[in-house]
């Protein structure tokens, strides 16, 4: 049989480190390959290699059984090859029409088509049922709305090999149905796609064979019919997981507490109207809803980082309305913020800066406006090795960290704070299987040991695996409150899509 591609024996080495050492695949038309690994086992690596952005150390890349050479992205398109990256490479200011079709614009005697494009556009959105809006602006499109244009891009390109870099690793739930679907459907119509990811629920769900990574090397290759996503999990982590830590039965006072809080009070509809919720002591208060609800502006206004217009915060009993970050910090509140580049870290700081970030005022590591760097380096040290952080050193720019690593690297800091209340948002979004389970325990260990965690997830199986009590938020308002025993994913989806708590019950009671 000719397969449409084949990578025999790929090893990338860089100095002493191997990348990846002796990896074989194949892959069919119109089939989906997924390769799953952790952080840092090669995935990404490997198809640098096949787009063109990386030259193995040896190997082989066959396309339709003849051995190509790949010298760049350019090359890697000619031969069919589209790869859609983990971090989206839209203009903002461009049309989507306009991000698809660059640098092959329609269009005569230099002029540019724009009516043109725009109609190709759509033709090819509707031939591939991926829709999109030509003549919107990218910068306004959704996380979900933005994918969809990258993979309209590399089609337009003529891509028939696709390559989808962790493609839900910012996704809500419904973004992420979606996405498999017009994976399927891609697939349905001959093209073939590598699902580069660390989800099995999505890997059983898209593809048809899967290639287990770890440590650059092939763990594992099964078809999706004849196995479980236990045994993936076994295979990417190399043991078997351990169940959560029970729950210790804790009974706190509130720790935080939000009262009626508002922002765009003066608008015809707030982003925020008349939240309250409260945060005991023992307790992980999980938020549930489509992302774009009011969740970002909510741990914006507990954390400091926004303004409100009307309402309470208080923390541990104290007014911290209208107080700043590094106050409601000293008053025993820790962020593992949403997104870890925007809020979590410098991308030119180094590891142990990026470690040290808020830690600096402290008197065991400043004396006399003095840092003293090589004591907090012991500490750096332990959390690279305590959560697996894959880096070549404790200096390197925390940039070229993976997402998933520079991940792991701010929830090493924040739970090192040891403060009574975390805000945990998104706290294992882009990390693997491995760490997932540490910050787990983590966070469970943190509330059994007195500590109140506000956990917001766009995963809905954390929420119901960490939380105590589930606050479901719709259009900036609470729309349930519900004890764990008491919420079935049935009746959560109902509350997040904007019904009621009575119309959840009787949608659960007829689901039974």
């Amino acid at each position: 049989m000719t397969y449409r591609l084949e990578m025999k024996q790929i090893t990338k080495k860089y100095g002493d480190f191997l990348a990846n050492d002796g990896v074989s695949i194949k892959l069919k038309k119109g089939e989906v390959l997924a390769i799953v690994g952790e952080n840092g086992a090669g995935k990404t690596t490997l198809m640098r290699m096949l787009f063109g952005l990386e030259q193995p150390t040896s190997g082989e890349i066959l396309l339709d059984g003849k051995s190509v050479k790949i010298n760049g992205p350019q090359d890697g398109m000619s031969h069919g090859i589209g790869m859609v990256h983990q971090h989206f490479m839209l203009y903002p200011d461009f049309t989507v029409a306009e991000n698809i079709v660059i640098g092959r614009e329609p269009g005569s005697f230099g002029f540019f088509n724009r009516k043109g494009a725009a109609e190709s556009v759509r033709q090819l959105g509707e031939k591939h049922r991926i829709a999109v809006n030509p003549s919107r602006k990218a910068q306004e499109c959704s996380v979900g709305e933005q994918q969809r244009i990258e993979i309209l891009k590399v089609l337009y390109q003529g891509a028939d090999i696709i390559i989808l870099d962790e493609p839900t690793a910012v996704l809500t739930p419904l973004e992420v149905d979606e996405l498999l679907t017009t994976i399927r459907f891609l697939a349905s119509q001959g093209k073939s796609i590598i699902l580069i990811t660390h989800k099995l629920r999505e890997v059983m769900t898209a593809a048809d064979q899967i290639t287990v990574l770890r440590n650059g090397r092939v763990a594992g290759h099964v078809q999706k019919t004849e196995t479980t996503v236990d045994e993936l999990a076994q295979l990417m982590v190399g043991r078997e997981l351990k169940e959560l830590a029970d729950r210790t039965k804790v009974e706190g006072d509130a720790l935080l507490e939000v009262k009626e809080l508002t922002i765009g009070a003066d608008d015809s509809k707030p982003v925020l109207a008349n939240i309250s919720l409260t945060v005991h002591r023992g307790e992980v208060l999980g938020i549930a809803g489509v992302s774009g609800n009011g969740q970002s502006e909510l741990i914006q206004a507990i954390s400091g980082l926004r303004k409100v217009d009307k309402g309470l915060i208080l923390l541990g009993g104290k007014d911290v309305t209208g107080t700043t970050v590094a106050f409601r910090r000293d008053a025993g509140l820790s962020h593992i913020p949403e997104d870890r580049y925007l809020w979590g870290a410098a991308k030119e700081a180094t590891i142990v800066e990026t470690g040290l970030m808020g830690y600096y005022k402290q008197k065991r590591f400043n004396k006399r406006s003095i840092l003293n760097k090589k004591a907090f380096r012991i500490y750096v040290s332990e959390w690279i090795s305590r959560f697996e952080i894959k880096t070549s050193s404790m200096d390197e720019k925390a940039g070229n960290l993976s997402g998933g690593n520079l991940q792991k690297l701010i929830v090493a800091r924040e739970l090192g704070f040891d403060t009574d209340f975390l805000i945990a948002a998104e706290p294992t979004r882009g990390v693997d299987i491995g760490a997932m389970e540490y910050i787990h325990e983590a966070i469970l260990a943190k509330r059994n040991k007195g500590d109140g965690i506000l956990l917001v997830s766009s995963e809905l199986s954390e929420i119901l695996a960490l939380s105590d009590r589930i606050a479901v938020i719709y259009e900036g308002k609470i729309a349930g409150v519900l004890d764990r025993k008491d919420a079935p994913e049935e009746k959560l989806s109902v509350l997040m899509a904007g019904g009621k708590e009575n119309e959840a019950s009787e949608k659960t009671a007829t689901v039974v």
